[in-house]
């Protein structure tokens, strides 16, 4: 599978430091594991590697199998603190958005084409119950080709309508707005039978934290009218707003639930940004990331290498950013933990989906 990254820059800030010899990190490992505030250190890391299973490396030069992966995804987060996020205003949210879709026509869920099933609220098929919906897989320009079709493929299937999309660039919004009127067009077949007028389409668009709700909804009206920035939380009340005559749309704070039950699909939350960032610790979850891209055909341990002139030897994720962090960052493991989730988040390893259709 063809990698989409872009170009490699120039990195002479790396290039000029020495390269740091493995006895050294993991002393390194060892002195600061416990100095990050509230952090958990990834114990199986070092003292329980042993302990894995014995195909483990293997696997992981070979290339991923997805189901392993997520074996191995649940096993590296056992030892973490749970990733947990629930401000106040998603409660109040929640509790308005449920008496808004009521009204809806037809409901528009985004999610994160990098991880739709992570991005997917355990209970909003309950709540929407038989209205006509429309899943948008937002970021579509952060996946590969071959993801795109597999999850286009696994929805159809399932007899979901798909539209991807990518909120900043407007790409599949048009095709959106049709696609939400022609749904909803029976709304007012039925009024002028009964011999009302005819009325707008009412479309609420609902989804996680930062998924791209309300970048999608201002370049389908080709202006701003809603809060949007690249972090979860922006958004904190439910906004209408009008798309020409024919179609209202519901802007909505992101729901999640009150408790994530589900931990691996919290951490990939994480390396995506889509929840808070109070709510776990950074060099945990860039710890599980770096593990992750060395199971990934498209990255691999190589991606990594040439990016930071920093070998893997031991494929542990967290001793790779102790490195990385006596490298470039006077041992604050916690910037080379930013450092290394910007970088995935901006495509430097390639633009990566970490989800793939279950089978």
């Amino acid at each position: 599978m063809a990698s989409l990254a872009p170009p490699p820059h120039p990195r002479p800030s790396l290039i000029s430091y020495p390269q740091i010899k493995k006895t050294s990190a993991i002393r390194a490992t060892l002195a600061l594991s416990n100095s990050v505030p509230g952090g958990t250190p990834l114990t199986w890391a070092l003292k329980d590697k042993t302990n894995l299973p014995s195909d483990w490396r293997k696997s992981s030069l070979e290339g991923s199998d997805w189901e392993n992966l997520e074996s191995d995804l649940n096993h590296w987060t056992r030892s973490l603190r749970p990733v947990q996020w629930y401000p106040g205003h998603i409660a109040k949210s929640e509790k308005e958005l449920k008496e808004q879709l009521k009204l809806m026509d037809v409901v528009i869920e985004v999610r994160d084409a990098r991880i739709p099933l992570a991005t997917s609220h355990p209970q909003m098929d309950s709540w929407l119950g038989s209205r006509k919906k429309i899943l948008v897989l937002n970021r579509e320009d952060m996946i590969s080709t071959a993801d795109r079709n597999a999850w286009a493929t696994f929805f159809a299937r399932q007899g979901i309508k798909v539209v991807f999309a990518n909120g900043q660039l407007g790409m599949g919004t048009m095709r959106l707005g049709r696609l939400a009127k022609s749904l909803a067009a029976t709304v007012n077949i039925k009024r002028r039978a009964k011999g009302l007028l005819p009325r707008p389409v009412r479309a609420g668009i609902v989804g996680y934290p930062n998924v791209g709700k309300s970048s999608l909804i201002n370049r389908l009206l080709k202006r701003r009218m809603c809060p949007a920035a690249a972090r979860p939380g922006v958004t904190r009340e439910l906004k209408w707003v009008r798309f020409g005559k024919d179609l209202e749309l519901l802007d909505s704070p992101g729901i999640l639930p009150m408790r994530i039950s589900d931990q691996a699909a919290a951490i990939k939350l994480a390396i995506c940004d889509d929840i808070g960032e109070r709510s776990y610790d950074v060099a945990d979850v860039a710890g599980i990331l770096v593990q992750m891209l060395t199971r990934l055909p498209e990255a691999g341990s190589e991606s990594l290498r040439k990016r930071y002139r920093i070998d893997l030897d031991d494929q542990c994720g967290r001793v790779f950013i102790e490195k990385l962090a006596l490298q470039l960052f006077n041992g604050d493991a916690n910037q080379a933990a930013f450092r290394i989730l910007n970088d995935f988040r901006k495509g430097r390893f390639g633009w990566l989906a970490l989800e793939r259709p279950p089978k």
